[in-house]
């Protein structure tokens, strides 16, 4: 009887798709699905509404409310018009930024949601095809915007696609934009509601002109250019994954004086199947696997990746057997910052004011770093949202030099408000320069960072607990973490807590003291008296519960670092183990 009552509630809601709001080509299809005697496809498509949250819309391709489609884009676009005529009704013109990146569809996504501001009497600066993230960020500052968004589902499968929207500092929205944005989005009904026919008078398509711009600020980022001419023949293999990397990494590192740059051919191709992979994530080695062949072709010195949206980058080097392996997001992290800092010293462009960021589940060997050498570091939740937030709030106060977070997102200018896979990638590219300059390797050049700083190790585990019974077990579990917090970790004491939805922080002593963060959070951390940092949180996505444990080790010299790495890995198991964690 439920399944009949579900199947009656996504007729209903489908044969709303059959008027003339809707093209012929997606009545067809809702036609066929409700013609079919498995509704398997009928449910799945209607069953729910695909949500616009504070990240915007994402979701997998085809007709139907759960779907992304031109109807569940238009219904966002609308909502955010609405929400910009409102905002902004003193302003005598209203702009945005419309990207997208490689995916099906995204194209014909952005060009209906240009059509759609425009029918509100919105000004629309249109990109001529595909570009990274990032530069829409830069290019809504640029041209002195309002808001933009990107047409893009980042590191996803194929299938999906996705919407992000952004406000006029360049960053994703926050509070109370986010939930106001939302609000209209949910007030829009039906097609009826959407303003499809634009006018083309407010449509204006860029390109070049912004890219050049963009690129002419990404070269900025360049600290040591002089180090870059020396070793201007290190040789870097880079793969866009198929995506908006393309476009502009190519040239970027040209543009910094890198010459001797080599790119898969089959993945420079866009292609919204990204078919010469099995998911197009930097962070996975498969996806790198094509750029490593050709590295070992070469006896290239770097290996880069960018993600479809050209937002994060993952690499890959030659360890100290000539093995290549992957530098994992927090590593990267830690490579940056400590690059910028110590070069930053060391050619005295320091002036006191300088800060950098990380997020709270990102290694603490960062802020290592920025104590030791005198730096302010400041902890923030992860997303790159935040990070532009802690930006915006000193703007013109204090010098923003760099952020990250473990999930292979770097910052490094305050120009964009958003990780940025352009910049990152020509600053790898001269760390890497800059080591082989002393004599080192990329690898090395990690290894004594953790020979001068110590050595960590970071794991996240995902305990997934499917369906409603799981999602009870996953809330009960964070009940029980609250409420009956562990003594000891892996036979460390525990000396801090803190408790991001409470905002308290708890010492050794029982001293509860407050937590400066802009709004709570389902997340817990415990700090233990070795090092050792536990983060654990429940998914706001998917149905599990992940844990993230940082644990540290003795490393004296390169050649203790097999040994310290085999010290965390035991480590890691005995706090898995302390947790209850399989």
């Amino acid at each position: 009887m439920e399944n009949q009552d579900l199947i009656k509630q996504v007729t209903e809601k489908a044969e709303k798709w059959l008027t003339p709001a809707y093209d012929a080509e997606t009545q067809a299809e809702v036609k066929r699905m409700l013609d079919n005697e498995d509704k398997t496809d009928l449910i799945e498509a209607f069953y729910k509404d695909l949500e616009f949250g504070t990240g915007g819309l994402r979701g997998i391709m085809g007709v139907g409310t759960n779907r992304m489609n031109i109807y569940t884009v238009g219904a966002a676009t609308q909502g955010l018009s609405n929400y910009l005529l409102e905002n902004f009704k003193d302003l005598p013109q209203i702009s945005v930024v419309v990207g997208h990146d490689s995916r099906n569809n995204s194209r014909l996504f952005a060009e209906s949601s240009a059509q759609i501001f425009s029918a509100n009497g919105i000004k629309v600066y249109l990109f001529d095809g595909m570009r990274p993230t990032p530069e829409m960020s830069f290019a809504i500052r640029y041209l002195g915007c309002q808001s933009g968004i990107i047409l893009t589902a980042s590191h996803n499968p194929k299938e999906y696609n996705g919407y992000k929207a952004y406000w006029d500092d360049g960053a994703q929205v926050l509070a109370p934009h986010d939930k106001g944005i939302i609000d209209e989005v949910n007030k829009i009904a039906s097609a009826a509601d959407i303003k499809f026919k634009g006018n083309s008078e407010l449509i204006h398509i860029i390109g070049e002109d912004i890219d050049k711009k963009y690129l002419d600020a990404v070269r900025t980022v360049s600290i040591d250019p002089e180090v870059i001419q020396r070793q201007k023949d290190l040789s870097i293999v880079y793969t866009p994954i198929h995506g908006t990397g393309a476009v502009l990494i190519p040239r970027a590192l040209k543009d910094w004086g890198f010459d001797n740059v080599h790119t898969v051919p089959e993945q420079m191709v866009p292609d919204g199947n990204f078919s010469t992979v099995v998911s197009p994530n930097p962070e996975n080695a498969e996806a790198l696997s094509m750029a490593v062949d050709l590295a070992k072709k070469l006896d290239a010195d770097l290996v880069m990746a960018s993600d479809p949206d050209a937002d994060r980058v993952g690499i890959a080097c030659k360890d100290d057997k000539g093995n290549w392996v992957l530098v994992n997001g927090n590593q990267t992290c830690l490579i940056y910052l400590y690059y910028i800092i110590t070069q930053y010293k060391k050619l005295g462009k320091m002036t006191g004011k300088e800060f950098v960021v990380k997020t709270i589940v990102t290694t603490e060997l960062i802020k290592k770093i920025a104590d030791k050498n005198g730096i302010e570091m400041m902890d923030c939740y992860t997303g790159f949202k935040w990070i532009a937030r802690e930006i915006r709030l000193v703007e013109g106060q204090k010098v923003y030099i760099g952020g990250g977070e473990e999930s292979y997102g770097f910052l490094a200018e305050d120009f964009v408000r958003d990780k940025d896979a352009v910049s990152a990638c020509c600053l790898i590219a001269e760390v890497a320069a800059w080591a082989k300059d002393q004599g080192k390797t990329l690898y090395e050049l990690l290894l004594d960072i953790y020979v001068e700083y110590g050595y960590s190790k970071e794991k996240g585990i995902s305990v997934v607990k499917p369906g409603k019974s799981g999602a009870d077990e996953i809330k009960q579990m964070m009940t029980n973490f609250r409420n009956t917090p562990p003594k000891e970790i892996a036979g460390s004491k525990v000396v801090v807590i803190k408790d991001f939805q409470t905002l308290k922080m708890t010492d050794a002593q029982g001293h509860i003291s407050e937590i400066d963060m802009p709004d709570k959070s389902n997340v817990l951390q415990y700090f233990t008296e070795d090092g050792t940092k536990v983060s654990v949180r429940p998914s706001g996505t998917e149905p599990k519960i992940k844990f993230y444990v940082e644990v540290h080790a003795d490393m004296p010299t390169r050649a203790d670092f097999e040994k310290a790495e085999a010290t965390a890995d035991l480590k890691i198991k005995a706090v898995l183990q302390s947790l209850g964690v399989e």
